[in-house]
């Protein structure tokens, strides 16, 4: 079969979003094919995108779940990580926030509520350009924007800043429980315009805290309807099982069963605690490994221990909880993150976390899929210019 990359049209914004999804992918599967210098990358996203393929079917409407394996054996590749010129590794943070510091709030882009004012000892470091600045010091090249609670449903500022940094940040929105599915799905797909490339799941912010997959409820209609949607346009869903991933276990299922194709992405360990309430929870992540679609992130590590019985460098996170995750999903199904700003307030900081994290792995494939290319293949590439 013959095929390329859908047609662009000024007058049809379907197009134009399928577009930016075909490319945004391709990039990515070409990226992890070749993995040798820019240039040779550059020409083959073009060739990509205006030649036919043979023996394919199209990017975009390839299913999701058919790129992820493809990609899982690809990660494998002597093409990955044996270069004998090793150059600085590729670090992207797949998990933090930023919000608008006191200045920008009253200026531009408010808070969303009195209660959702950030704690004063992180309400001026978590802007944009204090980012920026923690990034560059670190040696991180790239990193996705979770939407953060302050702003709640006004993605303006994570959308600035997507904006002016387009080589640097990519986003991930959050859905709003409260939108009809018709008017769920239309604003997301009027983000995913904007840079965003991924959306989150708060349960916390459903009516009964809990079901976001309900059919009998507009709410959980309106998850249902986005999950799947979120397929169609490569769009993972990242879930916050904040209170603990037992009390959404069966959910999570529901929602994986509804549309197979959406990547399922479980922050921060699943928020599996070291105690034995987390112990019972991690069996129950690891048991979702039989999901081919679904991916860890290995982020905010100061909020796995429980009553002070790790702390940083976190060697039981290591033993108790990313050995077992290596060997049930594999470096190829996780991925770093932070939490910033709040590992700011950590030992470590965010430094400790990035070295920490990297050290865990114990060769060099697996440490780039876990530090950067498990994000991009999901996500697509950061990089190029903000010019």
């Amino acid at each position: 079969m013959f095929s390329s990359c859908p047609t662009t049209s000024k007058s049809s914004p379907v197009l134009r979003l399928n577009h930016l999804h075909c490319h945004r992918r391709s990039r990515g599967g070409v990226f992890h094919i070749i993995n040798t210098t820019n240039i040779v990358f550059s020409i083959a996203t073009t060739i990509l995108c205006f030649f036919p393929i043979i023996g394919t079917t199209n990017a975009y409407t390839v299913a999701p779940t058919t790129r992820l394996r493809s990609s899982l054996r690809m990660s494998s590749s002597p093409l990955d990580g044996n270069s004998s010129t090793k150059k600085a590794m590729k670090v992207i943070d797949s998990h933090l926030h930023v919000w608008a510091s006191q200045s920008e709030s009253a200026a531009k882009y408010p808070y969303a509520s009195p209660d959702q004012i950030p704690p004063d000892s992180l309400i001026n470091k978590a802007s944009t350009d204090e980012l920026l600045k923690t990034m560059a010091k670190c040696g991180v090249d790239g990193a996705l924007i979770v939407q953060p609670i302050n702003h709640k449903f006004d993605h303006s500022y994570v959308a600035d800043a997507i904006q002016s940094h387009p080589s640097k940040f990519k986003g991930m929105l959050l859905h709003d429980p409260s939108l009809k599915a018709d008017m769920a799905v239309q604003r997301l797909e009027e983000l995913t315009l904007k840079g965003f490339v991924g959306v989150r799941f708060n349960p916390y912010l459903w009516p009964d805290q809990k079901c976001m997959s309900s059919k009998d409820a507009d709410d959980g209609a309106a998850g249902l309807a986005v999950y799947k949607r979120c397929a169609e346009l490569n769009m993972p869903v990242g879930i916050m099982c904040f209170k603990g991933l037992e009390l959404h276990y069966e959910d999570i299922i529901k929602l994986i069963e509804h549309s197979p194709n959406t990547v399922c992405i479980l922050d921060h360990f699943g928020f599996t605690g070291l105690d034995e309430r987390g112990d019972d929870a991690f069996k129950k992540l690891l048991s979702l490994a039989k999901y081919p679609n679904v991916i860890v992130k290995l982020s905010a590590l100061f909020r796995i221990p429980r009553n002070d019985n790790d702390s940083y460098p976190y060697d039981k996170v290591r033993g108790q909880r990313f050995v077992p995750l290596m060997e049930s999903f594999g470096s190829d199904r996780l991925m770093f993150g932070t939490d910033f700003p709040f590992v700011l307030n950590e030992k470590g900081s965010y430094q400790g976390a990035v070295d920490v994290v990297s050290s865990w792995a114990e060769n060099d494939v697996d440490r780039e899929n876990i530090m950067h290319k498990t994000a991009e293949r999901l996500f697509g590439v950061w990089g190029g210019s903000d010019k």
